[in-house]
């Protein structure tokens, strides 16, 4: 399985002040890097600049690193698959303006625009930081999404991102790494081909089939459906009685206002698999994903919702 990284440049802002910081640095991005490989994966790195050009220390770049490192280090770094920009191969709109700064989405890590850190959550992968400042040595990073949507407005939510600077951060995520190679899907008909196995507690009306079977390899918005239907399912597992509640479900969970219930009722009607047709009020965002939408209906609940939509905002 290819599983890549994302490098967070914010951990690049506070250069080391002598060469002995940066080979301490250095060493430890390699053993968490290494960590990573020994769960599995195919590892790559990718950077926001060109990984080559980085600025280690005052005049000392990776270049002049190369000279002073120690030969397995050295071997290691020339032999890792790097990419530069974020976006290289992924065909993804969002994601390349996000590097422009000319998205729909923007990403903060204490008021600083964090281009790395969004991609990571984009992507539904693990950020990686050079161990420069004390707020990079943890293993997961709160983050500010803003994102406008089509009708002008500013939405703020908090969201949470894997991340590792040291090896045993990585041991942390193994679990979570290993869930990922386990449900790593190919394309959409591979999602919804497996649905019944990934996801027992929810049901699928019928055109979400082609509204899933529409999401093609390497598109990350593929990541951002399996991420969303994987939170429905999970809650649905502790979801054993009493009404449904949407701040259990770790993104924020909205039901439409009345005013675009009277006007798009029809719009937001869908026919179950039960020949029922229900309302299909609440639905989830997709971060960083401009319009699109997931809705779902929690009436057969507790246990069990209903996936009626995945795609752009309903007009």
């Amino acid at each position: 399985m290819d599983f890549d990284l994302i490098l967070n440049e914010l951990s690049l802002r506070n250069p080391a002040s002598n060469e002995q910081i940066v080979q301490q640095r250095m060493s430890e991005l390699i053993k968490m890097i290494k960590a990573v490989k020994a769960q599995g994966v195919k590892v790559s790195l990718r950077t926001k600049e060109n990984f080559y050009t980085i600025i280690l220390a005052p005049n000392y770049p990776l270049g002049r690193w190369f000279n002073d490192a120690d030969q397995v280090e050295r071997v290691f770094i020339k032999t890792l698959a790097t990419k530069a920009p974020f976006s290289t191969d992924i065909a993804n709109s969002e994601i390349q303006d996000l590097e422009n700064n000319a998205g729909l989405s923007e990403f903060y890590h204490q008021g600083e625009l964090a281009i790395g850190l969004g991609v990571a959550h984009m992507l539904n992968t693990i950020a990686v930081s050079l161990l420069s400042e004390e707020c990079w040595d943890c293993s997961r990073i709160e983050i500010e999404a803003r994102q406008l949507d089509e009708d002008e407005q500013v939405i703020h939510e908090i969201v949470e991102i894997i991340h590792a600077s040291r090896s045993n951060h990585v041991h942390e995520h193994a679990d979570w790494i290993e869930k990922r190679i386990r449900i790593q899907v190919s394309d959409g008909f591979d999602l919804w081909n497996r649905r019944n196995e990934l996801f027992p507690s929810l049901e699928f009306c019928e055109d979400v089939g082609k509204q899933i079977q529409s999401l093609y390899p390497g598109n990350p918005m593929l990541r951002q459906v399996v991420k969303r239907l994987f939170e429905l399912e999970k809650y649905c597992q502790i979801w054993t009685n009493g009404a449904f509640n949407s701040d259990n479900i770790p993104s924020k969970a909205t039901p439409e206002s009345e005013s675009r219930l009277r006007q798009f009722k029809q719009e937001l009607t869908f026919k179950c698999p039960d020949g029922e047709k229900r309302i299909f009020s609440w639905h989830l965002r997709m971060t960083g994903a401009g319009a699109w939408r997931l809705h779902f209906c929690e009436e057969l609940g507790p246990g069990k919702i209903i996936i009626g939509y995945i795609g752009s905002k309903i007009r």
